[in-house]
This record gives C-alpha cells, sequence and structure tokens, in this order.
C-alpha cells in the first residue's frame, strides 16, 4: 500500500500495521506513526520496513480528577479527549490546529498552540512516558527518571523510540465555550504590534496574513483573539461537532494558481469590517476552523503540497517578518492559508521548535520550483537566527537544517545512546541525519 503525510508529499510503499496491542506491534518495527497529520516525511518510513500505527491502542488507562492528571495509551486521539473530558471541564493545555491528532503524536511534535505565549508547548505539561526503545526494553522516562530520553523525545519525531503511554496534566476550563475578539490590520508591521499588545492580555492569539499583498499593504490580515468564555458568559448546552463537510475529489491544480490565491486573500481580508468584533464563539470555530473540511487536503491538488513553518526570534527584530515576506512574495509562494503567532519561551525538547519570537506558517502547493523557494526561506530564516517546525517539513536540506539548529549535536549524541545501531528511523530522519 501507499501511505503519505497530510500533505500528500511524499508518497511512499509501506505497510501500515494496526493493532491494539501496541507492546507487541512495536517489537519489530523501526517507526511509529498516529493519525497521519504530520505533513511531511516525519510519519513515513525510509524503507519497506512495516510502520506501527498506534490509533488502534487508544485506551483512557486512568484519570485523576484531584491533579487532572490522565495516562493514556499514546493512540488516544485529541478528538476522543474534547468529546469525554471537555463536558467535564477539562481539557489539552495545549492543542493544535486539528483535533484528529493522537496525544502520541502531540509529543513526539510536541506540539504548541495559540497559547504558546503563556502555556509553552505541551511538553511542558507531560509529566511522564512509557516507551519501547530500540534495545525493545520498554522503559519509563520523564523529568527525573531517564531525563535525557525525557527531553529528546519532546518534538524528537519519533526517533528515540515508541511511544506507547503517555501521562499528561489536563487544564481546567470553567466553560466548553470560547469568547473571541477579531480585528482587522493593514500591514505586517501593525500586525506584529497589535500582535504583541495582544498577547499580554489574552491567552490565546494568532492572525492569518495575506502573503501575496506587496508595498504598503504587505502582511495585512487578521488578529484574532481568544480565551475559555466564563459560566456566566457562556450559552446552555456543550458545543457538539458536527460532521466536516467532505471535499469529495482532488482538485485540478490551477484551482490555487496564484491568481485565485490573490483573489481569495483579498476577499478575505475585506469581508472582515475594521472593527474589532467580540463574541462567544464554538472552540471548534476558533481552534480548528479547517476540521470543518474534509480532506481539505484534496484541494491542493493530485501532487500534494507542503506546509512550511518557521519561527523568527524575537532577537532578529520586527523586522525579520517584513524581510521573510519580501522573500516569499518576490518569489511568488501563493498561499491561501498563512497563520502568524507569537511564541513564548523555548522547552526543554532537545529538537522542541517554538522559541521566544513570531511563527509564520504556510501552505504551499507542490510545483517544480518548491524546492528553490523552501531553500530561499531557509537561507532568510538562518540568516534572522530562526528555525522550521520538523512536523511539517517535506524539504529543508540537511546542512541547512543543521545551521539552523544548535541543538543537533546533542540531540543526535542521545538518539544514538539509547539506539546504537540506527533502527528507529523515518524517511525524514534519513533525508536530515542519514539515519
Amino acid at each position: 500500500m501507499e501511505i503519505a503525510g497530510w500533505g500528500r508529499f511524499p508518497v511512499v510503499a509501506a505497510e501500515e500495521r494496526h493493532s491494539e496491542d501496541l507492546f507487541h506491534l512495536t517489537k519489530r518495527a523501526p517507526l511509529t506513526r498516529g493519525a497521519g497529520r504530520a505533513y511531511g516525511d516525519a510519519s513515513l518510513p525510509s524503507s519497506l520496513d512495516p510502520v506501527a500505527n498506534t490509533t488502534l491502542a487508544n485506551r483512557i488507562l486512568e484519570f485523576d480528577a484531584t491533579t487532572a492528571t490522565l495516562t493514556a495509551e499514546a493512540g488516544l486521539s485529541l478528538d476522543e479527549i474534547y468529546r469525554i473530558f471537555l463536558p467535564r471541564g477539562y481539557f489539552t493545555p495545549v492543542s493544535p490546529g486539528t483535533r484528529f491528532v493522537t496525544i502520541g503524536g502531540m509529543v513526539a511534535s510536541d506540539v504548541h498552540g495559540k497559547n504558546h505565549h503563556r502555556d509553552g508547548t505541551i511538553g511542558q505539561h507531560v509529566d511522564s512516558l512509557t516507551m519501547r526503545v530500540a534495545t525493545g526494553d520498554v522503559v519509563t522516562c520523564s523529568r527525573t527518571i531517564n531525563p535525557d530520553l525525557f527531553c529528546a523525545t519532546l518534538g524528537g519525531m519519533g526517533l528515540t523510540g515508541h511511544i506507547l503511554q503517555v501521562r499528561l496534566r489536563l487544564a481546567r476550563v470553567p466553560s466548553p465555550w470560547i469568547v473571541a475578539e477579531r480585528e482587522r490590520v493593514a500591514d505586517i508591521n501593525s500586525f506584529l504590534e497589535a500582535l504583541e499588545s495582544a498577547s499580554r492580555s489574552w491567552p490565546m492569539t494568532a492572525g492569518w496574513i495575506d502573503c501575496l499583498s506587496t508595498g504598503p499593504r504587505m502582511g495585512r490580515g487578521v488578529l484574532y483573539r481568544g480565551r475559555w468564555a466564563s459560566r456566566e458568559e457562556a450559552p446552555g448546552g456543550f458545543p457538539a461537532l458536527r460532521q466536516p463537510i467532505p471535499v469529495p475529489f482532488t482538485f485540478p491544480e490551477f484551482v490555487l494558481w496564484p491568481p485565485t490565491v490573490r483573489t481569495f486573500n483579498a476577499i478575505n481580508y475585506w469581508r472582515h469590517v475594521p472593527q474589532v468584533r467580540r463574541g462567544v464563539v464554538h472552540p471548534k470555530r476558533f481552534l480548528y476552523p479547517l476540521d470543518s473540511i474534509g480532506n481539505w487536503n484534496r484541494m491542493y491538488g493530485k501532487r500534494g503540497f507542503t506546509q512550511y513553518q518557521c519561527v523568527l526570534p524575537a532577537e532578529a527584530g520586527p523586522g525579520a517578518a517584513e524581510r521573510f515576506l519580501r522573500v516569499l512574495t518576490r518569489r511568488g509562494g501563493a498561499s491561501f492559508l498563512c497563520v502568524i503567532k507569537d511564541c513564548g519561551p523555548q522547552g526543554i525538547g532537545l529538537l522542541s521548535f517554538p522559541k521566544s519570537g513570531v511563527s509564520i506558517a504556510l501552505d504551499i502547493p507542490m510545483r517544480d520550483d518548491v524546492q528553490s523557494l523552501v531553500d530561499a526561506l531557509n537561507e532568510v530564516v538562518i540568516a534572522e537566527g530562526g528555525r522550521i517546525y520538523l512536523a511539517k517539513d517535506a524539504l529543508t536540506r540537511p546542512q541547512h537544517f543543521r545551521r539552523m539548529e544548535p541543538r543537533l549535536d546533542e540531540f543526535l549524541r542521545v538518539r544514538r545512546k539509547w539506539d546504537p545501531a540506527g533502527d528507529i528511523r523515518s524517511a525524514q530522519s534519513v533525508r536530515l541525519f542519514g539515519w
């Protein structure tokens, strides 16, 4: 069979094995794969070796309501946590942009959300992990037990061993609804000022920017601010989830050519009125807007797409985002989905992505010139002292990644300690590290 990440590029031939018994399933597999929502090749095998899929190993093993601590198998999905725990006043303290991910995948990617400036990555809230390492042994790791393995696993893209169980502290929320504001912003410099101001008083902030606008309109967009609603603010009832509207077929490639994207971006910008709009909204609308569309990745055509996500550090100054967008627009990097977020301090994960600064993420349809575009963007990110997110990457060259990641040697040292023969590997690890 053929499998791919969410970007549908690359596509590889592989045997994907499923079982409720994750302990048995991982005995002879060089890679673990969850829901397959990593965009590039992080969850794809480097050869015809079988892949252990965790999604059937999704049991809740324990929940301590006193400490709000959840222990579950790695295949438990964020969607199930939403349905089971949010009605009871608990939710994950950090959530990525889709609920269709597993907690094992969340740990392996050390996911962040709109509240990174307040609550960090998911790794900040993980107490311990149960893992099968390359030797076949099942071990526990935490901040005090095998701490090197624990830190290397947070954001380590599954390369340190198979995550079997996760012990995670949930957050108590006053209601399942969100108070949200949105505001139209005219240009990138104004956007960065508004984002910084919002981050001081709002726990969740993010924005959409028009990455094709140039000149004085460069980086125009819409800023979103949010927090969990109080009981008094929340409507009655629970915000139930509806079935996504399906995309029934793969779109022709011309649908997302630059003229189409430019028109979409202009409409999306101007349809938001200049005034600040405030209201209580469904959490799906604020946290997971794209989950309303099933298989939305089909919209990018049969060649698929890559998502490029970088963080530009605070020390690079506010001009870094403008310099990045200037290269992107000059090279015609058309994307109708370009998200900008404020990031807080770096976490303990050895390859954890965010650090203090601004994150920019954009979807790029696969074209003949995409590799050269990614190369050019990586050169900008390196010059600014930033880095890219491995959970989204499919095209970064090994020499670029090494130049942007000073923690790499320590990660590889820990990885080699726990996997001397290099038995656990992925297509991404072979591309970037050679093993």
